[in-house]
Order: C-alpha cells, then structure tokens, then sequence
C-alpha cells in the first residue's frame, strides 16, 4: 500500500486540562482554529506532549474525536495510540479509523519492551491491523521508550508485514539514520522527523515533515526558517533556526512539557496543568522562564511573526 508523503509541519499538540486535572475538550476548538491560522498541515494528537501515556483510554478518546471534530478536515489528524497494553492501542486504533482519523501512530512498549527488531515489527503489526485503512507511522522515540533499535532494519522487516506502514515518526537526533530511513528502497517510506532542534539540518538531509510540539506556539517561525531554506537562502535560515535552538536550550533545563505548556499561557493559552508524574510550574519557575524568553525578544519575535 503506498501513501502519500506528508509535508510541511504538524503540532504535536498539547491537551487542555481544568485545574482539577479533567480534560478541557472546550477549549480544543479555538485552539485547532489557531494552529490552522499559523499555517500548519495537521496535528499529532495524545503523543508525549498531549501527555497520551497520562490518560485513560477513553480520555484519549475523547481528546481525539475532539480534535478531529474541530479540524473539520482543515488538518490532517495523526492519532497516538500507542500504550503499554497493546489490546488497549489495538481499542484506540480502532477507535482513530472510527471517528475519521487521517493517520494513527504507536510507539513501542514501554514496560515490557520489544527485544528485537523481529518483535518490535510484530508488536507494530498487531496495532496497525487494527486499523488497516488507515495510515500508520511508528513512533520511534528512544530516549522516553528506551527502544532504539536499527530503524533500516524495521523497514525492512516491518514493509512486508504492516501493509498500510506508511512509514516512521521519527524522534532521534541521529540524522544519519534519519536519511538512510528516508532514502529506503527508493523514498519508499514517509519519514516524519520529530526533533524541533534540529529541523534544518533535517531539510538539509530532505526531510519534508516534521512533527514538534514547539511547532503549536511558535510554527510561523519555523515555517520562515523552511522559507529560507527552499529558496536557498542558507544565511538566513540558519540564524532563524539559531534563534528557535535558543528558545529551545532556555525552557529545555526545565521539565520541557510543563515549560511549554507555562510558554503556552504567556501567550494567552492557559492550557491548565501537568498530570503527575509531570509537575505544573511554580510560579517562581514561570516568573524566570518569562524573564530569560523575554530576554532574547522571544515575545516580540513570536508576535511580529504572526
């Protein structure tokens, strides 16, 4: 089965919640309408940043037909299925397809972890043919999953027993193997890279989309950056991605999903608190992380942008 390639950039987005910890689905819309203005192709929805692994099966349920209720088909709609229980993704894949999902994505299990390439595609396969209609994208994110297997070689294996592996969401600083995934059998496999940090150099090595979380505040600014780079403009594009690397090493030295979602609010999107074992800033930690964006013009860049 052969899909089409995605392009441009996809906010991994981040889901309200009340102060009491509840899902904030009314908030949802207004918050799709904001990602379509700044120019973005879709969402990913319930990944790290939705904080997916934090919510019960049917909290995520609900996130997801929120968001696809409210993009309208204005965006693409990746859904994240992935869970320790695989019967679990299995009911959430399901579910994507179900509410009119344009593409579902797992990562691996992380309790009992895949212990081979061979088990890791097995693991994928059972998920994705929950769902075979629709696209499916291993998530592949070592540093939160602790599996970082050979990707080449899950592409070789996984092509033959996923038919609708549309191909991986990649979320690893290693551009090497990024490239070699994306020049597979021909660009055989839609190759979606997911370190915000190091965009341009993943254009650099012909990469088309993307998926990040700080695309959801700042997308305007990455898409200039894209901008640059297409038109060959090389100067320019990397003092503009310089500048969101900047951004990115300031709320980094913090537990970076609770400091965006503080960056989310300083920009009128009080998209409520973190569920444990994350923790909502204090408001010593919010104060400084305001003054150091500050700092840098972070504001005014973002406002000018827009």
């Amino acid at each position: 089965m052969k899909y089409q390639h995605i392009e441009g950039l996809i906010a991994a987005a981040f889901t309200p919640f009340h102060e009491d910890g509840s899902l904030h689905l009314e908030l949802i819309p207004a918050l799709t309408d904001k990602l379509v203005k700044d120019g973005l192709k879709g969402i990913f929805v319930c990944g790290s940043n939705g904080e997916g692994p934090n919510m019960t099966t049917e909290e995520r349920m609900q996130v997801a037909e929120a968001f696809v209720k409210a993009a309208n088909k204005r965006l693409l709609i990746i859904v994240h299925v992935g869970h320790s229980s695989i019967a679990e993704a299995r009911k959430l894949a399901a579910h994507a397809a179900s509410i009119g999902a344009d593409a579902f994505s797992s990562v691996a299990a992380f309790y009992f972890k895949p212990t081979s390439v061979e088990n890791l595609a097995l693991c994928m396969a059972d998920i994705a043919g929950a769902a075979p209609q629709l696209p499916f994208y291993y998530y592949h994110i070592p540093t939160l999953t602790g599996i970082g297997m050979d990707m080449i070689a899950f592409l070789e294996i996984a092509g033959a027993l996923i038919p609708n592996l549309a191909g991986i969401k990649y979320t690893s600083a290693t551009i090497h193997e990024y490239q070699s995934c994306l020049n597979f059998r021909n660009n055989s496999f839609d190759v979606l890279f997911g370190y915000d940090e190091l965009l341009l150099p993943a254009l650099s090595v012909g990469a088309k989309g993307a998926i990040g979380s700080t695309y959801t505040f700042a997308a305007p600014l990455y898409l200039q950056t894209k901008a640059y780079f297409e038109k060959r403009d090389i100067p320019s594009a990397q003092q503009q991605h310089a500048f969101m690397v900047e951004v990115i090493r300031i709320f980094a030295k913090y537990p970076p999903i609770p400091a965006q979602k503080a960056i989310m609010k300083m920009l009128g999107w009080n998209l409520g608190p973190c569920r444990l074992p994350l923790t909502t800033f204090s408001t010593a930690q919010y104060d400084l992380l305001y003054k150091e964006l500050d700092a840098i013009s972070f504001f005014q860049k973002i406002a000018s942008a827009q």
